[in-house]
């Protein structure tokens, strides 16, 4: 009889640490850019690894869908945008809570599984079996903005413009390629170094920088996350030394903040 309820006293303290140590944990609700997907990811990782207390959760989509939320009182604490002009933006708004962050810098590659782009560059967009060509949609995606200026800069978005299909964000204009929704296509640097497009065994080019406006990538603390403790720490920890180094392996450039 004392064994059992001895037993019972010890199943109900685990019960009550467990439930405990999760009511306990403070919520942070981030949203990123689609491009950040298993970089922001593998950091996560290993903030929660020191960070056990804070309950970080991620949401990725593309930028300018995130800022329309936000402006509309969406309930987030941090944003991870794929360019600077939108925490700029929902800084004049008010909607800040700290200085705007620039994290990383990102990269254009063309990538695909029919053909190899390295052999003829940009000109790999112009192949008469080129029938489709992803891009994220430039109206909402930085990175299918830049995209766009890229193909102006080399004199060819005339050429390609009908060929042009849109993802909602760089995410989904990748899915486009590596299901054959689309022969070819320009994407994250960031995404085609996953191990699941490595998987793939397409080929990639990286696009000149010089073709289009920096892909400087900023973050910032948003108005709602007021009091949290653990949306600073995430955000100073994306500047740490393990950030960087994530952020690096997957082809960002990084100058700490």
């Amino acid at each position: 009889m004392k064994a059992r309820k001895r037993h019972l006293f010890i199943v109900t303290a685990f019960l009550l640490l467990t439930f405990g140590t999760v009511q306990g944990q403070e919520k942070i609700t981030i949203v990123a850019a689609a491009n950040l997907k298993i970089a922001l990811d593998s950091i996560n990782t290993v903030f929660k690894i020191q960070n056990p207390g804070i309950n970080t959760q991620i949401t990725y989509g593309a930028s300018g869908k995130f800022f329309e939320q936000i402006s509309n009182s969406a309930p987030f604490d941090l944003f991870f945008s794929a360019d600077m002009d939108y925490p700029k933006k929902l800084e004049e708004k008010k909607l800040t809570g700290s200085k705007i962050k620039m994290y990383a810098t990102g990269k254009l590659v063309i990538w695909s599984k029919k053909t190899d782009p390295n052999k003829s560059k940009i000109s790999s967009l112009l192949n008469r079996d080129i029938r489709k060509i992803a891009i994220g949609n430039p109206a909402t995606a930085p990175y299918g903005e830049k995209a766009v200026e890229s193909l102006k800069f080399y004199k060819i978005y005339d050429k390609v413009k009908s060929k042009l299909v849109f993802g909602e964000n760089i995410t989904q204009a990748t899915q486009f390629i590596t299901t054959g929704n689309a022969d070819i296509g320009i994407t994250a640097l960031s995404l085609v170094l996953t191990p699941n497009m490595k998987k793939e065994g397409g080929k990639y080019y990286i696009i000149p920088q010089k073709s289009h406006t920096p892909l400087e990538q900023g973050c910032v603390i948003l108005k709602n996350a007021k009091g949290k403790a653990g949306a600073v720490k995430f955000y100073n920890f994306i500047s740490s030394k393990k950030a960087i180094a994530i952020l690096k392996y997957y082809g960002y450039d990084t100058k700490a903040q």
